[in-house]
């Protein structure tokens, strides 16, 4: 039974799709499909060293620890097959698998076979793009792909490219994602006058066409990230964030779902007027989340249902890059041509 307040939201969509642009983007027929994508970025080595990180030693400079990142999530996508998470960093994600029996590794490979559980970028970290040398980014990269490769076999390597927390972004850089068989390349930082021009022109994504001398060859669909590489202001469920759960009980107190959902969808129609498509991708996660995956995924599980009961403009579902680069694709749109760096960066 559909709930009153909720009711409400779902009509104050209309007043809020009549706002500015944002009407070039709805369509019943078409609806605003907002891919959620779970995620955690896990710096190999930062304030703590790789060790401290994964173990989730010396809290007192950073709470952090992967191997409890791993460990439930694994756990939370066995209870919804609609559920999904990426990983990047192999340098992490290789110290975990070691520690796994043998059952545990079988359900990690059928999430993965399974497209639930889907390793993106996978190279050792995420390697810096102003001062690496190449053969240092082809090595991390070989390791990383090889241990893909060598447990998961050739249908789990990665096609998208993702480099959210290195601060500016070198076309060698994309020229080599590209020759190594990536079909998107998407990341966080971009100098801010930069990012506002993308912004206002919906030109966040595009064709980048790194190298005069290899020509098509080396091009690369890339797209910037509109949250940073985090979740929409409001709707962070980690346990080092405080944004207010989704209250769904009317017997209790400060029950939410309305305004929960209404602020959802103000945060979905600003994103999707920069874009070109109706699909739009919402990162949910940021630096070493998802130490208690069940939060996230109750909420995100709320949201998604209340979204989609109660609004006919949005579709709100589990997705990852890979699925949202192939529905943009589908879409069959003209890209404006980038071919120099996004350096200097500024922020």
């Amino acid at each position: 039974m559909a709930m009153p307040g909720v009711l409400l939201a779902a009509s104050s969509l209309i007043a809020l799709l009549a706002f500015g642009t944002a009407l070039a983007h709805y369509n019943e027929d078409e609806p605003i499909r907002v891919h959620l994508v779970p995620h955690t970025h896990d710096d190999v080595g930062w304030l703590k060293t790789v060790d401290e990180y994964y173990i989730g030693a010396n809290n007192s400079i950073q709470h952090a620890g992967v191997q409890y990142i791993l460990d439930t999530v694994v756990e939370e996508l066995q209870k919804n097959p609609d559920r999904t998470f990426i990983y990047v960093e192999m340098a992490f994600f290789t110290r975990w698998w070691n520690e796994q029996s043998d059952e545990t590794k079988d359900i990690v490979k059928k999430l993965v076979h399974g497209k639930q559980l889907e390793f993106i970028n996978a190279g050792w970290c995420m390697n810096d793009e102003a001062g690496t040398h190449y053969n240092a980014i082809i090595d991390q990269m070989t390791l990383g792909l090889e241990f893909v490769r060598d447990n998961f076999g050739d249908e789990a390597r990665p096609k998208v490219a993702w480099h959210i927390d290195p601060f500016g972004h070198s076309a060698e850089q994309a020229a080599m994602f590209a020759k190594m068989g990536y079909d998107g390349f998407f990341f966080a930082r971009i100098d801010y006058d930069d990012k506002k021009k993308r912004s206002d022109d919906s030109t966040l994504e595009m064709i980048w066409n790194p190298s005069p001398s290899l020509g098509e060859e080396a091009e690369i669909f890339t797209g910037v990230l509109f949250y940073g590489y985090g979740p929409p202001p409001g709707f962070c469920w980690d346990v080092h964030c405080s944004d207010l759960p989704i209250q769904d009980d009317p017997r209790l107190f400060d029950y939410n779902v309305e305004d929960r959902v209404l602020a959802f969808l103000r945060m979905v129609i600003y994103q999707a007027i920069s874009y070109k498509t109706n699909n739009i991708m919402m990162t949910m996660g940021s630096d070493f989340c998802y130490e208690n995956a069940r939060e996230w995924y109750k909420n995100m599980d709320k949201l998604i249902r209340y979204v989609n009961n109660f609004t006919k403009g949005v579709e709100v579902f589990y997705s990852t890059p890979s699925r949202y680069v192939n529905d943009v694709h589908n879409a069959n749109k003209t890209w404006t041509v980038k071919t120099d760096d996004f350096f200097p960066y500024a922020d």
